[in-house]
């Protein structure tokens, strides 16, 4: 039986930032499209706000 990933942002108790390009990169298939929360691991509520990082970190020109 698989063990479920442990959100990442939970545990380091802080949320998405558009500004933190490189923390941003390791949730992104080649820059473009976001990865899957099953293979993320995030939950549901940093799942949606990394959502919002990544398109304002895409408006902003930043990644």
């Amino acid at each position: 039986m698989n063990k479920r990933k442990k959100c990442y942002y939970c545990e380091q108790h802080k949320n998405p930032d558009y500004k933190q390009v490189d923390e941003l990169q390791q949730f992104v298939f080649e820059e473009t499209r976001m990865k899957p929360a099953r293979s993320t691991g995030l939950c549901r509520k940093h799942q949606r706000a990394l959502k919002r990082a990544i398109a304002n970190a895409h408006k902003l020109a930043l990644m």
